[in-house]
């Protein structure tokens, strides 16, 4: 009987959970459910027999490496900082490390030791990091084996609001980690474009979009991340000219939030400590230059003369201009900005999230050049069974339970970019309604 460890229950790790115990009555299997809170990890089971709850404070060693060894099989939902904690665990006991975060140093430098053992441990296996990399090396290794040369990839990846609940100016709400959202794209994005190395500071990264298109929804705004160029080499596209990854905001949304990008708001390199009863309409004042009678609304728009009607209908839809008092008065400009946009970007009751996901390429042929556009729209049943959940937690899951079933020989520290991970992972997400469509078009 094979067991497996989940650490961590949060709501990305609620589809997962559920595949697992689904599966293991019938694979004679245990699940452990671990979680700092017991009564999370208690309502995760859901009454199965195959599962049983467990604390864990993952600083606790005795009771971490007790768990550990419980188990054959170790899936991380933690945040990615923690995992190092317990993939070196699993280095001692010799059991199999799986997670959906991106591979980091810490992990890198197990590599001939996790090797050594005959052990598995895959990472990036959820959404982005995780299905674009599957569906990418998916068409990648075909047009390849067709003796196609691939000359341009770009890859956009977007965690946002179905149509229908597209009921705020924004057309935006958090349906995945509020920080990160408020602190994405800082740093430099990378990448290169017809040859040419390109680099994109933070302060205009969100004005340098691209306008990415998806039938039946319209337009989107496309953005760099900050690192596609050493995509070149996980992909096996040493020498492309042209390699984008990138993130999509809906049409108008970027131009908005560059208004908190210029003003400073989304700093989170120092900590404010304001009086009790600072409103949010002092906050952004803050930020502005003084003046003895120009309304903020008149400073702003005289710092950024760009903002127009459309843009300050945003802002001000945040209520950041309002008269209201801060619910958080001491932290970085970013914490304090998440606290305003986390009263306004809550889903609520009946909403929906969806994920989309663009892969393009255009490739020389023996035939011409042609390009292939391969697209992913998925939609969440409601605000606890999101798509983004499902898209992150279902990869990863399924990937385990190949594993268990011994269908996934792979050994190593490992992405899921191997035909023996991403061809049965993708053929099984194809059942559970992720799927990608393609669209090839003759460009000569």
């Amino acid at each position: 009987m094979k067991t497996v460890l989940i650490i961590g229950a949060g709501k990305s790790a609620t589809v997962l959970i559920d595949y697992l115990m689904e599966t293991a009555k019938e694979k004679n299997r245990k699940v452990i459910i671990a979680d700092a809170s017991l009564e999370m990890a208690q309502k995760k089971t859901r009454g199965h027999t195959t599962a049983r709850a467990a604390h864990l404070d993952i600083h606790d060693r005795e009771l971490r490496q007790k768990l550990i060894q419980e188990a054959d099989i170790i899936v991380s939902m933690l945040p990615a900082f923690l995992h190092p904690i317990v993939a070196k665990d699993c280095l001692t006991f010799g059991k199999h490390f799986f997670s959906a975060s991106y591979e980091s140093a810490a992990l890198k430098e197990m590599r001939k030791e996790i090797e050594e053992k005959n052990l598995l441990f895959l990472n990036e296996c959820g959404l982005d990091p995780g299905l674009d990399h599957m569906s990418a090396m998916q068409i990648i290794d075909r047009e390849k084996a067709q003796g196609n040369s691939i000359t341009l990839f770009k890859s956009y990846t977007g965690g946002l609001l179905a149509p229908e609940s597209e009921n705020n100016p924004w057309k935006y709400k958090f349906t995945w980690n509020p920080r990160n959202v408020i602190l994405a794209g800082q740093g430099v994005s990378r990448f290169i474009r017809n040859g040419k190395l390109k680099f994109i500071p933070y302060h205009m990264l969100f004005r340098r979009t691209e306008t990415i298109i998806f039938d039946k929804l319209g337009a989107y705004d496309g953005y760099p991340n900050r690192d596609s160029l050493s995509y070149r080499h996980i992909y096996g596209l040493d020498g492309i000219p042209t390699i984008l990854r990138g993130t999509l905001r809906r049409s108008g949304f970027c131009k908005s939030w560059d208004v908190f990008v210029q003003l400073g708001i989304t700093d989170d390199s120092f900590e404010m400590d304001v009086p009790e009863g600072f409103t949010m309409r002092m906050f952004i004042n803050s930020f502005l230059p003084y003046h003895e009678t120009k309304t903020v609304e008149a400073k702003l728009l005289e710092l950024l003369p760009w903002v127009d009607e459309d843009i300050l209908l945003k802002v001000r839809w945040t209520g950041i201009l309002e008269h209201s008092p801060l619910t958080l008065t001491k932290g970085s400009p970013a914490q304090i900005l998440q606290s305003i946009l986390e009263m306004k970007w809550q889903l609520q009751s009946g909403d929906k999230d969806m994920i989309v996901m663009q892969h393009q390429f255009e490739m020389d042929t023996p035939k011409g050049r042609k390009s292939i556009t391969s697209s992913l729209i998925h939609i969440g049943k409601d605000q606890q069974h999101t798509a983004m959940a499902k898209t992150v937690g279902l990869p990863l899951a399924i990937a385990a339970d190949l594993f268990m079933d011994g269908k996934i020989d792979s050994r190593g520290l490992r992405l899921p970019i191997h035909r023996d991970i991403y061809a049965p992972v993708l053929d099984r997400l194809k059942e559970e309604g992720i799927i990608f469509t393609e669209i090839e078009t003759k460009l000569d």
